[in-house]
């Protein structure tokens, strides 16, 4: 019986299995990697293999390649040849490394495998045991090499370091550090900046957090703290021996700020040149800025006293100041507005000392309105109606206007003066017209009937409250305005528009008088008489348009009974004749059934 099992096994499986998979044998362990009438599937293989399984769904490694995840387990890995089979049939020397999703560059291309697949640095406990494998490594390189910089610098090794030598960090480029390399220090070998010191036990190149916000900090001070700001105010890296402060110092810090001709002046012409560090600078010490004698000749021999800033300033000696400082009060003209700000060679233009004539404006102004004022002679000063803050201001105002032939009204209260005064750039002030269309539009010009509008005469019907208050009398017409039609604005009748809303003329004489040339007939023709519909046989011009006078006792159907007391709509139906919708009040029939059923 055992003899006829074996035989039948015999004939069933085609060898055994390999070592890996050799607790999968016997005939009722079939179906664990076999489906019944079909290959090994690659769903069973992934099954059991889940670390490949879980790589392929990320997309890493050899199995998720192109070349690779297109073919099925068993093309690579078949079985039943033996116990000692390799399933694996892995050549590790021609085997193509950028499948698994890394290229091997430089170093990494000739060593051996095993340097880096290698238990010591997996990080997954289960693949960690397993014997020979070649899973579980990632792409970082602090995984397999040594962090010289403890933690210091990123661990993107790569951004500085190829794959050929840690040493020279080849892709590192200073300047994009916070401290980019010039002149000198680009000379200078990085360990006299960076030293080795120990750390953590071993010896560690310190790159990161090394102090260089100021010169001092690497460099010994020669000048002993003697000067507050940077070194770099005065020097530069190209060399220490180089000196650019005449450019660059500020010498605001000193308490002396330097101004005007000061500033171009080389730093030695008034310090002491000494190649001593500790002596340079040193010898102007506790000067003020207004001991200006401590340096200059005092060509006054002191006659004005010590504060040559007074009168003078750096720009220049014989460039006097405005002489703000002088109290101009103490004289017969104060001076204020505008005179304040005028320089005092524009009134002084010999010696301060001699005398000037200041009883009238026009004394030193030319008279801007050219003589319109001067009649009769001598004529008002500027003083009458010119403030000294500014000749654009004017203390001419409304009741001043009132005592002229045009005293100011309404609107033109409000107008500005220029508005009417300024003409083609020229102000001009006398002889002027006092008509409205001397200044305004005539847009009724050959329009309106003389009868009721004087040539040029727009107080007709306007006032100076404003354009739009209008007062005209609609009953000299021969259409009085009753109702609603009083409160309607005369451009609404009067007035026509183009399509886009501009005005294109004025109809006054000849404005049709019928209600539907202005309103919309809503009966359509069902009360014209010869053509023409009267709205006034039923309407009078009121607010709510009932047809008043409408009697429905003259009509071919006089109200009796209920019908006295029922809607016109309940008879009067809403139909639709030619694509407009209308209330049908022409009856074709009156009798009863035509109502009612």
């Amino acid at each position: 019986m055992i003899l006829g099992i074996s035989f039948a096994e015999a004939q069933i499986s085609p060898g055994d299995l390999t070592s890996a998979h050799a607790h999968l044998e016997g005939i009722s362990n079939c179906t664990q990697c076999h489906d019944i009438g079909n290959q090994v599937p690659d769903q069973k293989c992934l099954a059991c293999h889940d670390k490949i399984s879980a790589l392929i769904n990320e997309g890493r490694g050899y199995h998720s390649s192109e070349e690779v995840r297109s073919s099925a387990c068993i093309d690579c890995h078949s079985e039943h040849h033996g116990r000692k089979f390799d399933m694996m049939r892995f050549d590790q020397e021609t085997f193509e490394h950028q499948k698994a999703g890394y290229v091997l560059e430089g170093q990494h291309a000739i060593i051996d495998c095993r340097d880096c697949h290698m238990p010591d640095f997996i990080q997954d406990p289960e693949l960690k045991e397993r014997k020979a494998t070649f899973l579980g490594l990632d792409q970082e390189c602090l995984t397999c090499h040594e962090d010289q910089h403890q933690g210091s610098l990123s661990a993107n090794c790569a951004s500085c370091h190829d794959y050929n030598a840690f040493q020279p960090a080849t892709y590192f480029d200073h300047d994009e550090a916070d401290f980019a390399l010039k002149g000198k220090h680009l000379e200078v070998d990085c360990i006299e900046c960076h030293p080795i010191i120990e750390k953590g036990g071993q010896d560690f190149q310190q790159f990161a957090e090394v102090a260089h916000g100021d010169c001092i900090d690497c460099h010994e001070d020669v000048h002993q703290q003697h000067f507050v700001s940077n070194c770099t105010d005065c020097h530069i890296e190209e060399g220490f021996e180089r000196f650019v402060g005449d450019r660059r110092f500020n010498h605001d810090r000193t308490g002396f700020t330097l101004k005007g001709r000061h500033r171009a002046v080389d730093c030695f012409s008034c310090h002491q040149k000494t190649s001593d560090p500790l002596a340079v600078f040193q010898d102007q010490l506790g000067v003020e800025e207004q001991n200006c004698v401590h340096c200059h000749e005092d060509v006054h021999d002191g006659k004005f006293g010590r504060d040559c800033a007074q009168c003078h300033n750096e720009e220049s000696f014989v460039q006097l100041n405005s002489m703000d400082f002088f109290n101009h009060d103490l004289t017969d003209f104060p001076l204020v507005g505008k005179h304040i700000e005028v320089d005092c060679k524009e009134c002084h233009t010999g010696r301060y000392t001699e005398a000037l004539d200041f009883a009238e404006c026009r004394a030193c102004h030319s008279d801007f309105h050219e003589g319109q004022f001067a009649s009769p002679p001598p004529g008002p000063d500027c003083a009458s109606c010119h403030q000294t803050d500014g000749f654009e201001y004017t203390t001419y105002g409304i009741r001043e206007h009132a005592e002229t032939d045009f005293p100011l009204e309404g609107a033109h209260l409000a107008t500005p003066c220029f508005a009417c005064h300024l003409q083609e750039e020229e102000w001009v002030f006398v002889s002027m017209s006092t008509a409205c269309v001397s200044c305004h539009e005539d847009m009724h010009k050959e329009v309106l009937d003389s009868v009721y509008y004087q040539p040029e005469g727009c107080a007709s019907c306007h006032s100076t409250e404003g354009w739009a208050s209008i007062h005209f009398n609609h009953d000299r017409t021969q259409w009085p305005l009753e109702g609603p039609h009083q409160t309607v604005g005369c451009a609404e009748c009067h007035f026509q528009y183009d399509s886009e809303g501009g005005l294109e003329g004025q109809l006054f004489a000849g404005t049709a008088t019928a209600c539907a040339e202005c309103h919309e007939n809503i009966h359509g023709d069902q009360f014209a008489e010869n053509g023409i519909t009267d709205c006034t046989r039923c309407h009078l011009p009121n607010e709510d348009w009932y047809p008043e006078l409408f009697d429905h006792d003259q009509t071919e159907f006089p109200l009796e009974g209920r019908h006295a007391e029922i809607d016109c709509a309940a008879c009067h139906e809403t139909l639709i004749k030619e694509g407009e919708e209308r209330m049908q009040f022409k009856m074709e029939s009156f009798e009863c059934i035509d109502c009612h059923l």
